[in-house]
């Protein structure tokens, strides 16, 4: 009988690192509730919807100066991650969870707003530059790479040049747009986990000419 406890307890010592998570999701945005629905939060809004769509839970234990769920999809281990840091700042928190969990920038999926596209539309990318956008700059920044997938949820471009960017993307989404924006988010409910599952070609295939 001794040995029947030796052997639970060899196997509940080891169960944290079996647990662990294999990919990081990261949907960007800026802290607070007069944030909630601007355009910047667009990864924050993704992330709420795909817990939701798929009964995960909330995000709401605080880690790595994110809110995060450590939770499975489609039988992968994931971390999801909000990060608190601000946008231009969100880059610290990916990175402090990716070099506790030792997860490599090909395992990280960020999910962003993009003003380049118009509402109702979304790109995924395997690597690439930031675009503009600065959360997605700070990543690169901490990761030391821009290799790392990406989904951006369009938001539309400012109304004319002047128009300062800042305080464009922290604008409300206006109402003819949000249903456009939420729409295009059960398309990126979607395709985590086929990018996770390493299916970029048929996730871009399917998604990235998707237009509401």
């Amino acid at each position: 009988m001794s040995d029947i406890f030796e052997l639970f307890k060899k196997i509940s010592s080891s169960s944290p690192a079996q647990g662990a998570p294999e990919f990081i999701v990261a949907g960007l945005g800026n802290p607070g509730r007069e944030y909630a629905f601007t355009r910047h939060n667009a990864g924050f809004l993704a992330m709420d919807y795909l817990t939701e769509k798929r009964n995960l839970g909330d995000l709401r234990t605080s880690r790595f100066r994110s809110l995060v769920l450590q939770t499975e999809l489609d039988g992968k281990k994931v971390l999801l991650m909000k990060p608190q840091t601000y946008m231009n700042d969100s880059g610290e928190a990916v990175r402090e969870a990716a070099d506790f969990y030792k997860i490599s920038p090909e395992r990280i999926l960020v999910i962003s707003d993009d003003v380049a596209q118009e509402p109702g539309r979304m790109r995924i990318r395997r690597s690439g530059s930031d675009g503009g956008q600065k959360g997605l700059r700070s990543v690169i920044e901490h990761l030391g790479t821009d290799a790392f997938p990406r989904i951006r949820i369009g938001v539309g471009a400012k109304p004319h040049p002047d128009y300062p960017m800042a305080d464009w993307v922290l604008g409300r989404i206006p109402e003819e747009d949000q249903k456009k924006i939420f729409s295009v988010l059960g398309c990126v409910a979607e395709a985590v986990p086929m990018v996770l599952d390493g299916r970029f070609d048929d996730a871009m295939s399917k998604f990235n000419g998707v237009s509401f």
